[in-house]
C-alpha cells in the first residue's frame, strides 16, 4: 500500500489541456518518462501512449476519457490529469478542472491558439486556475513562438511571459531567460539536459523577451522594479518569487517553448510546474453550503471533518468507481459517509477501497488526506458532483455543470431479449457520462439517446445498421438515425 504525501506544500494537482493533436499526451509521456514514473516512452501515433489506455483511443490516436497520474519531480508530486482535447468529451475538462489547482495548456507552434484552445481556457477561467503554456511542434515548418504568444494575447486577454525561448534557427537548442543559459537536450529520448552560458550575441538577440519577462515580474516586487529600472541585475530567485505572485494572482501567464515529440523543452516546463504553479494549501477555500442554509468555508487541511468531491464515475474491470478529490480530513477503508441533497436528505455510503491511480493502474492506499486525488470503490449512489462528507458534518460543494446534449439518436435493440441489458448498459453509460440522457420521444414512442459528439454506435458511415458498443462486455445490434 502507498502512504499520502507528508507535505502538501510538496504537492502540484495539475491538468494538461489543449486544441485537439496540440500534443497533450505525447507531452504527459515524456514527464513521466523524464519524472521516472515511467521506463519507456508510448508514442500516440503508435497506439502505445501509456495514458491512452482504452482500445478505441488507440485505434484513433485520439484522448478519449480524462486519464489519471502522478510523478515525482525534485522532492515534489505531481498529480496529472490528461484531458481530451475533441469538444464531443468536453465533459471531461470540465470536471476536470473543477478539482486541480493548476494546468498547462499547451499549443501548436504553428496555430497558435485554436477554436478549442478558447474553450478549455473558458473553463479554466471559470476556476480561476493559475496556467503555464508549453509552445509545442516548434520545429515544424513554419512555427513561430512570438506569433504563438500574439494570438494568446488577442485572443485569451491574457499577457504571456516567455520563460524559455527557442532560438531563431531553432534546432531543438532553447533559452532559458531566467537563469541566462542555454539548454540542449541530448541521450537517446532527450533526457539529459546541457546547459551552457549564453554568449553576447545570442544574449543581445534575446533582450527584449529578458525584459518583457523583467518588467512583468516587476509588477508585484517594488524591490525588483527598483533593479529593473536602474538596469540592475536581479538575483534569479527573486524574479522567480515575483513571476510566481503574479502567476498566482492571474496577471501573467508564463510561457515555455519546446518539442514533445523531439523531446526538447520538457523538463524546464516541469520545473516551471513546481515553482510557479500553486500547492493545494495555496489555493481558495471552497465555499460549502450547509443543509441549515448556513455557509462555511473548507480550508484544505487533513484536520478537520471529511469533505470530498466526486468529479467523475467510472467501470472499471465490471465494478464501480468514483474518482474524489479531498478537500478536507482524511479518508480510510471502511469509513463511512454520507451525500447531502440540496432537499436536506442524506445517503449514506461506506468506502469499500482506496486506491491511487497511475492510467489504467491502481495501487491500494490505506489512507488518503486533504489534497490527494484517488479511486473509490464500494459505492453505490455516489455520481458526479457529489460532495462526500462526514455523517457528523453534512454540507455539500459547488457541483460540476454539465452541458446539455446536442445530438440526438433514436436506438433501439434488434431483438427484445436484449432489451434489459440495453436498459443496464445504457444507465452505466450516463452514470459515466453526465452530458447523456435517455428519453423518450412522446411524439415516435422512440428510446432516443443524446450527448456532445457525433453517432458513438459502430456502424457504417450511413449512421445506420450497426452494433452500439456500450462497454461492460456488451455489444448490441440495434439501428439507429441521427435524430434532427
Amino acid at each position: 500500500m502507498s502512504n499520502p504525501p507528508s507535505n502538501l506544500a510538496s504537492v502540484r494537482n495539475i491538468g494538461i489541456a489543449a486544441h485537439v493533436d496540440a500534443g497533450k499526451t505525447t507531452l504527459t509521456e515524456r514527464m513521466l518518462y523524464y519524472a521516472g514514473a515511467s521506463h519507456k516512452i508510448g508514442e500516440v501515433h503508435e497506439g502505445a501512449a501509456h495514458m491512452d489506455y482504452m482500445v478505441e483511443e488507440q485505434e484513433h490516436g485520439i484522448t478519449i476519457t480524462a486519464a489519471v497520474t502522478r510523478l515525482p519531480w525534485r522532492d515534489h508530486l505531481i498529480q496529472l490529469i490528461d484531458t481530451p482535447g475533441h469538444v464531443d468529451f468536453t465533459i471531461e475538462v470540465e470536471r476536470s478542472m473543477r478539482v486541480l489547482d493548476g494546468c498547462v495548456i499547451v499549443l501548436d507552434g504553428v496555430r497558435g491558439v485554436e477554436p478549442q484552445t478558447e474553450t478549455v481556457w473558458r473553463q479554466r477561467t471559470r476556476f480561476q486556475l493559475p496556467a503555464l503554456f508549453f509552445i509545442n511542434k516548434l520545429d515544424r515548418p513554419g512555427a513561430d513562438f512570438g506569433r504563438a504568444l500574439t494570438t494568446i494575447r488577442q485572443r485569451l486577454a491574457i499577457e504571456p511571459v516567455a520563460v524559455t525561448v527557442p532560438l531563431s534557427d531553432y534546432d531543438g537548442t532553447i533559452v532559458h531567460l531566467i537563469d541566462k543559459t542555454r539548454l540542449r537536450f541530448s541521450g537517446e529520448r532527450g533526457e539529459r539536459v546541457e546547459t551552457t552560458p549564453c554568449d553576447e550575441a545570442i544574449w543581445a538577440r534575446l533582450r527584449p523577451w529578458r525584459e518583457s519577462l523583467l518588467l512583468a515580474a516587476a509588477e508585484m516586487d517594488d524591490v525588483l522594479a527598483e533593479q529593473v529600472l536602474s538596469d540592475a541585475e536581479p538575483e534569479a530567485a527573486a524574479v522567480w518569487a515575483a513571476l510566481r505572485r503574479a502567476t498566482l494572482a492571474g496577471n501573467v501567464c508564463p510561457c515555455f517553448a519546446g518539442s514533445a515529440l523531439r523531446n526538447q523543452g520538457v523538463q524546464p516546463l516541469l520545473d516551471g510546474v513546481i515553482r510557479l504553479l500553486p500547492s493545494p494549501a495555496e489555493r481558495p477555500s471552497s465555499l460549502a453550503h450547509r443543509p441549515d442554509g448556513g455557509e462555511e468555508l473548507v480550508v484544505m487541511d487533513a484536520a478537520g471533518p471529511l469533505a470530498a468531491l466526486a468529479f467523475k464515475v467510472q467501470m472499471w474491470e465490471g465494478r464501480r468507481h468514483v474518482f474524489a478529490r479531498l478537500y478536507r480530513g482524511v479518508l480510510r477503508p471502511g469509513d463511512e459517509i454520507v451525500i447531502p441533497a440540496p432537499n436536506g436528505t442524506l445517503r449514506h455510503e461506506r468506502v469499500a477501497r482506496l486506491f491511487e491511480v497511475d492510467a489504467n493502474h491502481k495501487t491500494r492506499l490505506d489512507t488518503a488526506v486533504a489534497g490527494q486525488i484517488v479511486l473509490l470503490a464500494g459505492l453505490r449512489w455516489a455520481t458526479t458532483g457529489d460532495t462526500l462528507c462526514a455523517p457528523t458534518h453534512p454540507l455539500w460543494l459547488e457541483r460540476i455543470e454539465t452541458r446539455e446534449p446536442v445530438l440526438g439518436l433514436a436506438i433501439e435493440p434488434q431483438s427484445n431479449s436484449d432489451e434489459a441489458k440495453l436498459v443496464e448498459a445504457l444507465d452505466k453509460l450516463q452514470q459515466e457520462d453526465p452530458t447523456l440522457r435517455v428519453e423518450e420521444d412522446r411524439e415516435t414512442g422512440q428510446r432516443v439517446l443524446r450527448g456532445m459528439g457525433n453517432c458513438i454506435c459502430r456502424s457504417p458511415a450511413s449512421g445506420c445498421g450497426g452494433n452500439l458498443a456500450l462497454g461492460f462486455g456488451l455489444a448490441i445490434p440495434m439501428w439507429c438515425c441521427v435524430k434532427p
